[in-house]
């Protein structure tokens, strides 16, 4: 267990220390301290082999485009009206709503056999809308010199330490200082374009907590994506593998598909979860009430609104009088916002999630008169201060694509993360048995 003159250092303990056992075994303690439980499936990754340039290969991913699709439907509401770009991104699933507006913008869209190009139209039930979905423009990905916090690296695979606040690809709203920016720069590739894929029908997140990026249809229009195989979500921290040749991004997708990734996520989450062991499996489909959020929806797979989910997870300690947990997380699926949809429909969102319902004030609540009336004040600033969901990859494995041989890394939490756990421990701690 962290003791309080140990807690600076470990919030400041970076990746690099935990990279060679052999070299800072004393780092490595800190961190098998910090999280005991983890600790069983972690002491693996050691004995790293040593950095080697890259030999670089700019890889096609195959995505979906959707241009060209058309709606033809009657409105259907219970009553009242409903705006024109609203039905119709309910109406169809992989089309960001900034993209239904350019086609109502370009003329599109007809009501009633009348063009409307006004995305704030109201249409009402009876109304006949004819849409056709607007071609995607090409994005440019330019070299970057972001700096990158890389754990391993060899000719085949590069394993990244993502921070809080990356986007891993560009897209319409973060085209630029996203990880594939600064991955082409480090290892010197050129610009690329790629056609603007959409990944969600979100305008504020548009990635996913370790969703797959596979597919298989030679139809989908291709898009250039160095080596990305999955994602984090843009307020996600850490491990990230990026496959460096083709063979390599077949061999980890595959490994994507089959599930047999893994993956181990820490979080902390406001309240704690009952039972303190479990697996939830719960379809996860967006929220048809709220379009920049998934919500886990039981029984949605077969209604065609959801995807097969499943999460397992184990409360590793409890803090304020079960006002906050330490949870960790594996995946067996990946799908959108998993881990944070599955913890809102247990009703336990994770702390500074305010898109799922964790938010500073629910936070605060369960915290501040919890704690020592002398770690109020400093509870306050922290949570003030957390402007992302506590989350963190903490273990990514697989089986190496060109070796063969399982590979195994670990890295610790951000110091925002580390320093709300290291205040509760020292305020009391509830060890779960």
């Amino acid at each position: 267990m962290l003791s309080i003159s140990q807690l600076p250092s470990f919030a400041l303990t970076s990746v690099k220390s935990l990279r060679y056992p052999s070299s800072s075994s004393s780092s490595l303690s800190l961190f098998f301290s910090f999280f005991p439980r983890v600790s069983n499936f972690v002491r693996a990754s050691s004995g790293i082999p040593n950095l080697v340039a890259c030999s670089p290969t700019e890889i096609i991913i195959p995505r979906v485009n959707n241009a060209g699709l058309r709606i033809e439907e009657t409105v259907d509401v219970a009553k009242g009206k409903i705006r024109l770009d609203s039905w119709i991104s309910s109406r169809v699933n992989g089309v960001s709503r900034a993209r239904v507006q350019s086609s109502i913008r370009l003329g599109l869209v007809t009501v009633n056999g009348r063009v409307v190009d006004k995305v704030s139209h109201n249409v009402k039930a009876g109304d006949e809308v004819n849409c056709t979905i607007s071609e995607l423009q090409p994005l440019k990905a330019e070299a970057e010199d972001i700096p990158l916090d890389i754990v391993y690296e060899d000719k085949h695979v590069l394993v990244v330490n993502k921070p809080a606040h990356m986007v891993v690809h560009p897209a319409p709203g973060n085209p630029t200082g996203t990880l594939v920016n600064g991955i082409l720069h480090h290892c010197s590739l050129p610009c690329v374009s790629y056609s603007n894929a959409e990944d969600d029908d979100s305008d504020e997140e548009t990635f996913s907590d370790d969703e797959e990026m596979t597919t298989s249809s030679s139809s989908y229009a291709a898009s250039v994506r160095p080596g990305i195989v999955h994602r984090l979500d843009k307020g996600t921290t850490g491990l990230l593998v990026v496959a460096k040749d083709e063979h390599s991004h077949a061999h980890l997708a595959e490994q994507f598909k089959l599930h047999t990734i893994e993956r181990v996520y820490v979080s902390l989450t406001t309240g704690v979860p009952s039972p303190p062991q479990g697996r939830i499996e719960i379809p996860i489909g967006r929220d048809s009430s709220n379009r920049i959020r998934m919500a886990a929806i039981p029984g949605g797979v077969s209604g065609g609104r959801a995807r097969h989910a499943a999460s397992r997870y184990k409360v590793i300690e409890t803090f304020a009088g079960g006002g906050s947990s330490l949870v960790e997380w594996r995946l067996e699926t990946g799908r959108t916002h998993q881990i944070r949809a599955h913890a809102k429909y247990m009703g336990v969102p994770l702390l500074g999630d305010e898109v799922y319902g964790g938010t500073k004030s629910m936070a605060l609540s369960l915290l501040q008169k919890r704690v020592s009336r002398s770690d109020q004040e400093e509870i306050v600033e922290l949570i003030s201060r957390m402007d992302r969901p506590c989350l963190h990859a903490i273990v990514l494995g697989f089986t190496h694509p060109c070796t063969g041989e399982i590979v195994k890394f670990s890295c610790p939490p951000p110091s925002d993360l580390a320093e709300i756990v290291g205040l509760l421990r020292r305020s009391g701690l509830e060890k779960v048995k």
